[in-house]
This record gives C-alpha cells, structure tokens and sequence, in this order.
C-alpha cells in the first residue's frame, strides 16, 4: 500500500539558492539593507508551515522543522541545532552559508561578532517572537548596528515563480464528544482569567490555541488539524476570530457566529491598532506573539501586560474525556503498530524490504483501523546509519535495504478525532553487537527512570530530565534532545508549555500528557530510541508527606524490544516495570489483534529474567 500521508520526494537542496540568494542580496541593497534574517516560520509560529511560508526552504534548501539563517551582502550563516546538524550540510551548498551549531553560536551572538558599525539588519516582525526579536535588536545594537522591520518581507518581492499559494483547508468543528468542553465554557475561563490578571483582553495569536478556545479544526498545514486562525478575546464582550472566509461553510459559520464576531484575516492588523487606540491593558505572550502585534498595539497607545499565554496551559491539562479518547486512541494505534512490528519481524530479515517499504506498511496497519484522520508526523524510518540522524526523513535517494545485522528505528504518530499519539521502537535486525545491547539497555533505563518518576507538585520537565540521562552519563554518553514534549488533543503533536527537557520550566500538572523518549545516536552507524506518551495523575500519597504527589501512566501500548536488552545490567525494579507494562501490553491489545499476531505478542512480551539471552 502506498503512503497517503507522506511522500519520499527528494528535497531540492541547495542546488537552486545561488540565484535565489542573489536575487535576496539584490532586493536588500534596492532597500539600504546590509542583510536579512530569514527564520523558519509563518505569522502563527507553527512547527509546520504551510508550503506558500516555506522561505528558508525557498532559500537555502534546508527542509528541517526549525532553523534560521541570516544572509549578508557578503557572507551567510543557517543555524540548526543538534537534531539537524548532519541534514543541513547535505542539504545545503556549504559555499553559500556556513553551518552553524546553534547552541554553541546563537544568532544573537554571531550578530554581535560579525555585523559592523552602522549596518541595517532586517528583519520581517510578523515572523519574530517579541522576545526574540528583543534580544535581536540588543545584537545588533552591541555591534552598533541596527535592527530594522520591514512591512515587506524582502523574499515575497523575489520569489515570484511557482510560490504555491495559501492554504484554503475547510475549517470543522470539533464535537464536544470529543473536545469535552463547550467553547462557550471555555470562553468563560479566559474571561475569568483575565479578570484575575487584570487584564482587558488577550491575543490569541496561536492557531492552536484559537482552534481549542473555540472547539474548531482544520487543514492548513501538514499532519496537524490546524485552521490558520487568530483571535481577539476581550474580557468583556463578545471576541472576535479572523479566519479567512472561504473556508467556512455556512453551518460552520453559523455555529462560529453564536460564539464570536467572525472577521477577515486582513483587517487583523486594524482591529490591534484599534485595541491599542482605546488604550486596552493587552496580554501578549512575549514567547510565542509574533512582534508585529506587539509594535501595533503599542505604537496606538495600548498597554501590553507580558506573560504566559493562559490558554496554553488551559489545552494542555486534558479533560476527562480528552484523557478517554488518548486512552482509546493509543489502543487503537498500539494494535497497529504490534500488527506492523509482527510483520516486520518477519520480513526483514529476507533483506528486501526498505526504509519506504516499512513506512508504507505502518501505514497501512493504521488506516485498516478505519479512524486514521493524518499521521501526527513525517514517519522517521531509518536503518543502520540513516536512524543516527535524529529527525532523519527518508526520501527515494536516501532509502536504505533492511538487512542484518543493525538497528531500525522507526518513529511515528497517528490524528485520530480522539486523540493523538507519537511512538518509537528500535527493533533488532539480526544479531545485535554487544555495543547495540549495551546503549539500547542504558536508554531503556532512562525511559523506565522517567515512566516510573514520583515528584512532588510543582517539579518542571528541567528537574526529571536528568532521570532519562543518567545512565548514558555513566558512560560518557548523552543525546542532544528533549526527553519529552508536550502532546495535544486531535492537535499538535508537538505541544507547549510543558516538557521533560534541560529547558523545561513550566511545573507539571495532571491531566498533562506528554512523550517520554531518551535516545542515544552513534554518527554513521546506528541510532536507539524508546518513545512512550504518559499521562500525568495523582501519585501515590506517603504517610507523612508534606506535599501531594504526581506520577505518570503510561499510554502507548506496544512492545519493546527484548532482544536488545542486557538483563543482567537492570535492577530487579527495573525488570519488574518492564514485565507488568509488558503484561498490560499483552492483556489489552490480544482482544484486538489475529490468532498469528496474537502468538507473536506473546513471545515478544515473554516476562524477562535477569539469566534472559
């Protein structure tokens, strides 16, 4: 079965940015511009952009989910970090832009060092966080350079050939069976919250938050139900929804209006003059609010109030019956990824199948459920060399035979209306080395460390993200990610605020699910990845304890690899853990699955010993 849902077309690399690179540096010097920063992102700050926004891309080849790159009069720099370092120096002509480790030189920095006194950077502020585009300006400002916004993004006036056009995708509504909550409930809730802020309205910038608010959902960007919508909640009043109306039919337009004043998206950047005008207090999340809002609101003589967007910690604690879908959800898909994991373990050794052939397949195993909406990802299928590169996407060039003896990593997700899931497996293909079940076996640990974590109320992601670590510390090893982001409802699989990484601040709640994913990667040869989703609950309280605690449940449901494991290097809780998520694997999915699926499971969630081979 071909893959509906993702394509293996080879990205065009960096053979084309010459004349596009040329025609850029053209246009800045036509505007009294020393250069341009050209960051991955649309006017909503989406992961995915629809294709009319992919200027980097456009610019330097670079296909990656993030990244940015600043292009002078005389020279070029692409920022990536970690996950993307190998991909961009395939993808991009190495004489046009110098690759650079984001974490090791920031932006900012380079800005700092490189530009000259008295030179204009631009910048288009529609597609800049305001605090990033602060620390932007500071750069440039150290350099005594300056910072200059632009009302025309210098590379919409050059790309001018085969620029796809914007996204038309339907908006629907997401039923209350699924969402929980009626929208209007959910209104009342921001409203009280502003009350309690002080605060006259709030701008819902983030589709993803006006698509919640609001109980809608759409097509616009790729793998994620998105409606490319804003809002404008006032604390009093009825609130307003830009949304462009085409994609509105009429019973949808109907519903949407009972709720709030339906506007074009082009008369936006108005009704935020008008706001400011009527010199409204205007809460603006300085970490995800394009700047461009905030320039207009202020510059009309509104007050804008920073901090933390509300809604997004509203979306990310789900509700009773969000928590019901997820939980259906994750059976459902588990079934299909066991049904896919049986049929893998049989062909692959034959050593025909390949990369594409396996993305394929999962694939179809999903679609037989009869509930696949999208996948929630680009399906991250790579053997051997290929599953070192962590966001590694494989194209019909880059398609490598499965064949002992190695490792493959495969990393996927499904949209269902009831939920969303994201799962990795690391399968052995043939005999693993000594190597192989060493690192899977100090991975697994961390995965087991996170799934098993009791803390107290108010620990952030950034306090347990050492738990996933610890063991590959041990041995002078580390993965350069996250061990886990936040995961929305029939939205983005990739959710904020909440995350279990060095960066992650926000204090965990229950209801939160998030992904629980340690890796570790050996460049050219092979790459390990456990990835389970766990829900955030109430932990089990201690007599005696001071304060309440919380745990994790675990959601997906499919097995782990045993032959990959060194029993003899975990503990007995360790092995306890394994055999009892095992043992529900095998209790829940057996109803689902065929008689020959079924005899597989049970060897494949045999319990383990610490004497296992």
């Amino acid at each position: 079965m071909a893959a509906r849902f993702q394509t293996f077309d080879d990205p065009s690399g960096g053979a084309t940015s010459g004349p596009r690179v040329a025609a850029l540096r053209g246009e800045i010097a036509r505007r009294g511009l020393d250069g341009f920063i050209v960051p991955r992102a649309d006017r909503y700050q989406n992961e995915y952009v629809p294709p009319s926004d992919e200027r980097l891309a456009w610019i330097t080849g670079f296909t990656g989910s993030a990244g940015i790159a600043i292009v002078l009069t005389d020279r070029a720099a692409l920022f990536v970090d970690g996950r993307y370092t190998l991909q961009a120096r395939e993808q991009v002509d190495i004489s046009l832009f110098e690759i650079v480790p984001i974490a090791e030189t920031p932006p900012d920095q380079w800005i700092e060092k490189t530009l000259r006194e008295g030179q204009k950077l631009g910048y288009d502020p529609w597609l800049h966080m305001i605090e990033g585009a602060e620390r932007l300006a500071k750069a440039c400002a150290a350099a005594g350079a300056h910072l200059v916004p632009l009302e025309q993004n210098p590379i919409d006036t050059v790309w001018t050939v085969d620029r796809p056009p914007p996204p038309l995708g339907a908006v629907v509504l997401h039923a209350e069976k699924y969402a929980g909550e009626p929208a209007a409930h959910k209104l009342e809730r921001i409203r009280a919250e502003l009350a309690e802020l002080k605060t006259a309205a709030i701008v819902v910038s983030d589709p993803h938050a006006a698509c919640w608010t609001f109980n809608m959902r759409g097509s616009d960007v790729a793998h994620t139900p998105l409606a490319l919508a804003t809002a404008i909640v006032p604390g009093e009043g009825r609130p307003s929804v830009y949304v462009d109306g085409r994609k509105l039919t009429n019973s949808v337009r109907h519903a949407l209006a009972d709720l709030a004043e339906l506007r074009e998206p082009d008369v936006f950047a108005a009704d935020l003059k008008a706001l400011g005008a009527a010199r409204k207090t205007v809460r603006l999340d300085g970490a995800s609010a394009p700047d461009a809002i905030g320039r207009l609101i202020g510059a009309s003589g509104g007050k804008i109030r920073r901090g933390a967007d509300p809604i997004a910690l509203m979306k990310a604690v789900k509700n009773a019956t969000e928590i019901a879908g997820a939980r259906a959800a994750h059976l459902r898909d588990g079934a299909a990824v066991t049904r896919f994991l049986a049929w893998l373990d049989g062909e692959a050794p034959k050593g025909k199948l390949t990369e594409i052939d396996a993305v394929e397949a999962l694939e179809g195993f999903r679609q037989k459920t009869g509930r696949l909406k999208d996948i929630s990802f680009p399906t991250i299928s790579g053997f051997g060399p290929n599953g070192a590169i962590v966001h590694y996407r494989v194209t019909r060039k880059s398609n490598r035979r499965i064949a002992p003896n190695g490792l493959f990593l495969i990393d996927s997700g499904a949209q269902y209306e009831d939920g969303t899931t994201d799962i990795t497996r690391t399968v052995a293909v043939g005999r693993p080395s000594v190597e192989m079940r060493d690192r899977f076996t100090r991975v697994l640990r961390g995965h087991i460390a996170i799934a098993r974590a009791v803390f107290p109320e108010g620990t952030s992601g950034a306090q347990l993200d050492s738990f996933a670590r610890s063991h590959l510390w041990a041995a002078g090893l580390d993965f350069d990610h996250g061990t886990g982001h936040g995961v929305g409802s029939y939205l983005s699989v990739h959710e904020g605020p909440a995350r279990i990484s060095k960066l992650g601040t926000t204090a965990l709640k229950a209801g939160m699910i998030l992904s629980n994913e340690p890796g570790y990667y050996k460049t050219g040869a092979y790459g390990i990845r456990i990835e389970n989703l766990v829900l955030t609950i109430a932990g089990p309280q201690v007599e005696g304890g001071e304060k309440p605690l919380l745990a994790f449940d675990t959601l997906t449901r499919a097995p782990i690899d045993r032959r990959l494991i060194a029993p003899a290097t975990l503990t007995a809780d360790e092995i306890a853990w394994l055999n009892a998520y095992h043992a529900r694997v095998r209790k829940e999915l057996e109803p689902l699955l065929d008689a020959k699926t079924r005899a597989w499971l049970a060897r494949a969630t045999a319990p383990l010993r610490r004497s296992s081979r």
